[in-house]
């Protein structure tokens, strides 16, 4: 029996969804979005049924669907109570990156979803990139021996017209800049390969040529995490005259990794004392190419989730994961607003506590 799905918000990344709804044989049951225009440009895209429902107001929509897995796609700061609604109602969630932009709202989904067994997914799709995976299972195999340091770069470029295709981006309500949006994907892979638990955030951001938004173009970080090792953090969306790369570095005693490509989708680096490998092998078998930045990540996460709701397990990439990747964001926000080092964990802070940080 495959479960009922609907998915608020038809916008930029809605099409990587239907798509992997459709590859795991969802039952698209609505389609939710202020402006009519963009769900009859879903429907012409997929071909999908004309008698999939349209809702302009998702409350409406989880009263008559009753859907049993939403996605939600909306701006930014609209996913905390659109999450919190979708849980009242019952269903299961797959909430794009960033999960929140506030701690307080994502503490009460986890709460919330944990009281009525809700299975809530952050979408980190790159988590489920072939070379993150194969990344994953050696740290987890301890070959890398005592980590030291790892590092992220997103070197990226984002022009005016990317901002003026939706009024909400470049907001500290509804997006937050290069960090929370292009750069927290690889934010979160970083914190996850390094141990999770993060002990303090030095960060600097800034807005150098994107004048037109109020968030920065530019975040540079130093992260320590419980288990001794370090992380450093750099996230731009400056990069002329076009994407440059996203690469996640992973330096340990005994072995040294490097993933690249457009959005760490390749292994350029493999090093190991133990052997175990052969690194050209390792190059060639855990490579992918994909058309954009997006990845091939959101087909086996919708698998996974799919299998967390009809098994009753917790998703591989669960609401908690998103909160870390929101919290390190925020501590870096934090860290450049207050001048200082921020200790974690944190418990109460929103992008809303930086607004006015480059009003000129």
């Amino acid at each position: 029996m495959s479960l009922k799905y609907a998915i608020i918000g038809c916008g930029r990344i809605s099409p990587n969804h239907i798509a992997a709804a459709l590859e795991n044989n969802l039952d698209i049951v609505a389609l939710c979005d202020i402006e009519e225009s963009k769900m009859d440009n879903t429907i012409q895209e997929f071909n999908l049924s004309k008698n999939i429902k349209k809702y302009i107001d998702y409350k409406e929509m989880l009263q008559n669907e009753k859907p049993e897995l939403v996605a939600i796609c909306t701006e930014s700061g609209k996913h905390g109570q659109i999450a919190l609604d979708c849980i009242d109602a019952s269903a299961n969630l797959i909430i794009e990156k960033p999960i929140t932009l506030s701690l307080e709202e994502a503490d009460m989904i986890i709460e919330k979803a944990n009281e009525k067994n809700i299975k809530v997914s952050a979408c980190h799709q790159n988590r489920f990139n072939k070379s993150v995976q194969k990344i994953r299972k050696t740290v987890e195999a301890d070959r890398f021996g005592r980590l030291m340091h790892g590092t992220a770069h997103i070197r990226w470029n984002r022009g005016e017209d990317y901002y003026t295709q939706a009024t909400w981006r470049g907001t500290w309500e509804q997006d937050g800049g290069a960090l929370m949006n292009q750069c927290i994907h690889n934010i979160d892979l970083l914190r996850w390969m390094m141990g999770d638990e993060v002990t303090e955030v030095v960060g600097m951001i800034d807005n150098l040529i994107h004048g037109f938004i109020d968030v920065e173009d530019l975040g540079i970080a130093l992260v320590k995490f419980a288990n001794g090792s370090y992380g450093i953090i750099e996230g731009t969306t400056n990069i002329y005259p076009k994407n440059l790369e996203e690469t996640l570095y992973i330096f340990g005693e005994k072995g040294t990794v490097k993933a690249g490509g457009k959005s760490v989708n390749l292994i350029e680096e493999w090093q190991f004392a133990d052997n175990l490998d052969d690194a050209e092998e390792v190059k060639e078998k855990y490579h992918e190419n994909p058309p954009n930045v997006y990845g091939f990540g959101h087909m086996p996460l919708y698998t996974d989730v799919i299998n967390a709701v009809k098994n009753d397990k917790e998703p591989y990439v669960t609401a908690s994961d998103g909160r870390n990747a929101l919290e390190l964001v925020l501590a870096i926000y934090k860290s450049a607003a207050e001048g200082k080092s921020v200790k974690l964990p944190l418990n109460k802070c929103s992008t809303l506590d930086f607004k006015g940080r480059f009003d000129r």
